[in-house]
């Protein structure tokens, strides 16, 4: 690894591609803040946690001529609540994705993503929809709409959130979302698998040597050819309900004894498992004579003692099956769930209130409020292993909650010049000792 990051290094990253921002406003005397204010304003809210945490640097700036909103983060001016969303509202969250190109180059560069390679090099990619708004009351042009037997329609808002995932690292690296929203030209909604076919065409120029993650939804013949016609390879999950004629080519092949099959036994620390592979090259995906022929496996893990099942899953994938590969591709399909454990469980239940209404608009205001709060995760993410102080931190602080409860309170009466002598103020409190190679 070359030279570390350092939270320094992820704000210049954000700077640097919020200061391009366009104005939509009409040119006046009364354009105090800057719309850099506004996304920083917002993406600080997120960082700290704290709703309040604007509110808290207004009353420093009042008594001490001074915040932390400024010296943190670079805030000019500390907009309001409902000045951050007159600003934020006419963006484009596409205009925020540079940024988390930033954050995957400098890690990139510093050798960080190598913990995160597997089968021959290859990053792991998982996709996943989620919903983060609904509502019977409130919508907007972007708002996808359901209607209930009862006449009522309910708008809501959904979004893939990719993330680059590794067996045995419990951390996910975020990447830029994919919005399902209704599209110019489209009569029929958006849906998860439309806007996958927009990011993975988007992102496979520079998201190069890379294997896709998904549920079965994913494994559907013309999103496995997009991924293939891009550079990507896959593992997706195969379901027989929705895969008839592939599990009727694997029954075949069963009963011909040309099924192949490993069995290896382990200690789990409480009890011995059997984790039997099975598994198949070249099936066809679909019926059809335009069938993508495409490899098989299943893996189920029963105890040993008396044979219930404990886990059972298959995957369709383009990387060649045998005795030495099939273990890989099965761990590597299996971190799939880490997109929901490790990224959509956190962001709704650690802190960042994904599912919360920061603020709707009337544009794309909720979207570029999501954008915002998913940096403000990448950023914690990032600083938690490649910034030794912000690590050291974390670790006497194992708490998720404990360590934000300290930031918002000395964010709140405290002024800092830099983060860093922000994180050097929490370790000395703490008595923490540095060691010589993260000093």
């Amino acid at each position: 690894m070359t030279n570390p990051l350092i939270f320094d290094d992820l704000q210049k990253i954000l700077h640097r591609h919020l200061e391009p921002l366009p104005d939509y406003r009409k040119k006046g005397p009364n354009t105090r803040y800057r719309i850099q204010d506004g996304a920083l304003g917002a993406f600080g809210i997120f960082f700290t946690q704290s709703p309040s945490f604007l509110d808290y640097q207004r009353t420093l700036q009042q008594n001490r001529g001074q915040n932390n909103a400024h010296t943190l983060l670079g805030v000019e001016q500390i907009p309001c609540d409902n000045q951050i969303r007159t600003l934020l509202d006419p963006l484009e969250p596409a205009q925020l994705f540079p940024v988390f190109h930033g954050v995957y180059q400098a890690l990139d560069r510093c050798g960080e993503l190598a913990a995160f390679r597997a089968l021959a090099g290859q990053l792991l990619i998982a996709l996943d929809g989620t919903q983060y708004f609904s509502s019977q009351d409130i919508g907007c042009d972007s708002c996808s709409q359901r209607t209930h037997r009862n006449g009522r329609v309910t708008f809501f808002h959904q979004v893939i959130t990719p993330v680059i995932v590794a067996p045995g690292n419990a951390d996910v690296i975020v990447l830029e979302p994919e919005f399902i929203t209704p599209q110019d030209g489209h009569q029929k909604q958006d849906c998860e698998q439309v806007a996958a076919k927009r990011w993975l065409a988007r992102n496979a120029e520079w998201l190069t040597h890379a294997t896709i993650l998904g549920d079965d939804l994913y494994c559907k013949q013309p999103l496995c050819e997009l991924l293939l016609s891009c550079g990507f390879n896959f593992i997706l999950v195969c379901k027989p309900e929705s895969h008839k004629t592939l599990y009727a080519w694997i029954a075949t092949l069963e009963s011909h004894g040309d099924l192949s099959q490993v069995s290896i036994r382990r200690w789990n620390g409480r009890f011995h498992e059997v984790h039997t592979y099975r598994y198949a090259n070249e099936v066809p995906l679909r019926d059809g004579e335009d069938a993508l022929w495409v490899n098989w496996c299943e893996l189920t893990i029963t105890k040993a003692t008396d044979g219930t099942i404990l886990y059972h899953n298959a995957f369709a994938t383009k990387h060649h099956l045998d005795r030495k590969s099939i273990e890989l591709v099965v761990q590597a399909g299996r971190t799939r769930w880490k997109i929901e454990n490790e990224n959509t469980n956190i962001l709704k239940t650690k802190g960042y209130h994904l599912e919360h209404n920061y603020g709707h608009g009337k544009q794309q205001l909720s979207a570029v409020l999501l954008t915002l709060n998913l940096l403000a995760f990448l950023f914690h993410t990032v600083l938690g292993w490649v910034d030794h102080k912000y690590h050291l931190l974390r670790q006497a602080l194992s708490a998720r909650q404990t360590f934000f409860q300290d930031l918002q309170a000395l964010t709140r009466y405290l002024l800092f010049d830099s983060w860093d002598r922000l994180l050097d103020f929490m370790i000395q409190g703490l008595e923490l000792m540095m060691t010589p190679d993260s000093s």
